[in-house]
C-alpha cells in the first residue's frame, strides 16, 4: 500500500520503525491509520491513538524524535490550511469565547487535577534546579518568581490567570501582601476562593480586558497561551495601565520558535481550544513602546520533566480516576501529556519567564 510505504519512509528519517521492537517504535493495529494520517496529519495521529489504531511504549520519545527530525514540516494537510485561514480571518480569543475556552479544559473535574498535580495544585512548569520532587520544584518556581519581581511586604500583587490560587496564597502567606487573582474558570474561581479564605487575597471571575486598579507587581503564569496573537497588544496595554510607574511585570509563558497563528490541530480540538503559542517576535512587537525588557529566562527542558511527573501521577491514580473517566479519555490525556513532553525535549517548544518594567528598574538576575 502506497500510504503505508510513505509513512514508513517518513518515520524512518527519525529512526522510528513501524512494528519495530524499540520503545519509541509504532505498532499499527489498524491499517486505516496510514491513509488517515496522510490526509489529516497531526490531528489524525492523536485521534487514531485515542481510537486504539496504534500503540507506542514511549510516546514522549517517539514525538521527540519526530520533531527533532522536523517530520512535522513534511506533512501539511488540508485541515492545516483551513485552520490557518480561520485563525487569520477570525479572532477566536475574543472575550465572549474566554469562559468557554477555559471551561473546556480547566473545569472537567477537580479529582483529575488533584491526583495529577503537586500538593499546591500548580498547573504550569516547575523549576527543577536543586529539586528531586514535583512539590519542591513547584515551590522553587514560586520562589523564583517572587525573587525576580522583588516582592515585599505591603505590596499589591495582581495575578492574571491565577489558576487554583496557589501563587496568590503563597504570596500572601510569605510576604503579607495584598493579592488580586483573576481567572475565567468557574472551578478554579470556587477552589481559589476557598483555599485563600482568611488571607488578604481576593479572587475574581474576570477577563483581563475588564481589569482595573493599580498594582506594584503583576504576574501572569501559564495564561498568555490563551490570549491569541491578535490580542497580544491589547493584553500588554491592559497590564501597562494597571502597573505602577516603578512596578514590575513577570510573564511566564510557553514559547514558540516561530510566529504562528494557531496551535497544533489535535491540541486545539481536544485539549486547549483556541490557544496559540507566542514567539519572541510577537511578544517583542506587543511590548514595544510600553515596556522595557529587564530579563528573559528560558528553562524549556524543565517542562519536559514536569509533564513526565504529571503523567506518572495521572497514570498511578488511573485506578481511581477511571470511575469517572473512560478509556478514551485515558488515551487522550496520556497522548496530551507525553506528546507535549516530547515537544519540549526536542526543543520545539520553550518556556520563558520575562520581566518587564515601564521605565527601567534595577533588578537582580535571578536563576
Amino acid at each position: 500500500m502506497a500510504s503505508e510505504k510513505t509513512i514508513r519512509d517518513l518515520l524512518g528519517k527519525a529512526d522510528i520503525q513501524v512494528n519495530g521492537k524499540r520503545p519509541w517504535d509504532l505498532k499499527v493495529h489498524n491499517p486505516k491509520f496510514y491513509d488517515h494520517f496522510l490526509a489529516q496529519g497531526s490531528l489524525a495521529a492523536g485521534e487514531t491513538y485515542m481510537e486504539g489504531w496504534w500503540e507506542c511504549e514511549r510516546i514522549d520519545e517517539m514525538i521527540a524524535k519526530a520533531l527533532s527530525a522536523k517530520l512535522d514540516q513534511q506533512i501539511y494537510s488540508w485541515r492545516d490550511v483551513l485552520d490557518t485561514a480561520r485563525a487569520i480571518l477570525f479572532n477566536p480569543q475574543l472575550k465572549y469565547h474566554a469562559f468557554y475556552n477555559a471551561g473546556h479544559h480547566y473545569d472537567i473535574g477537580a479529582d483529575l487535577y488533584d491526583k495529577m498535580l503537586d500538593r499546591r495544585k500548580i498547573y504550569s512548569s516547575a523549576y527543577w534546579q536543586g529539586a528531586k520532587t514535583l512539590d519542591k520544584a513547584q515551590k522553587n518556581k514560586l520562589d523564583l518568581i517572587f525573587k525576580k519581581i522583588g516582592l515585599k511586604q505591603g505590596m499589591k500583587l495582581l495575578d492574571i490567570g491565577c489558576g487554583w490560587g496557589s501563587l496568590a496564597k503563597y504570596a500572601a502567606q510569605k510576604f503579607d501582601c495584598e493579592v488580586l487573582g483573576i481567572t475565567v474558570s468557574k472551578d478554579q474561581y470556587q477552589y481559589a476562593r476557598q483555599s485563600c479564605h482568611g488571607l488578604p487575597v481576593k479572587i475574581k471571575l474576570l477577563d483581563y480586558r475588564d481589569l482595573r486598579g493599580s498594582f506594584d507587581r503583576i504576574v501572569s503564569v501559564g495564561m498568555f497561551e490563551h490570549v491569541g496573537y491578535k490580542n497580544y497588544r491589547h493584553y500588554m496595554t491592559a497590564v501597562h495601565s494597571c502597573l505602577k510607574e516603578d512596578g514590575l511585570f513577570l510573564l511566564h509563558t510557553i514559547g514558540n520558535n516561530q510566529s504562528d497563528t494557531r496551535i497544533d490541530p489535535w491540541i486545539q480540538r481536544y485539549i486547549f481550544p483556541n490557544a496559540v503559542l507566542p514567539s519572541i517576535k510577537q511578544i517583542g512587537g506587543a511590548i514595544e513602546r510600553l515596556f522595557i525588557m529587564e530579563d528573559w529566562h528560558n528553562f524549556g527542558p524543565d517542562y519536559d520533566k514536569t509533564l513526565m511527573a504529571w503523567f506518572q501521577n495521572f497514570n498511578r491514580h488511573w485506578g481511581t480516576l477511571k470511575k469517572r473517566y473512560d478509556e478514551r479519555f485515558y488515551r487522550m490525556w496520556k497522548y496530551y501529556l507525553l506528546s507535549c513532553a516530547g515537544a519540549f525535549r526536542a526543543r520545539a517548544l520553550q518556556l520563558w519567564q520575562i520581566v518587564l518594567s515601564k521605565n527601567g528598574v534595577a533588578i537582580p538576575r535571578v536563576r
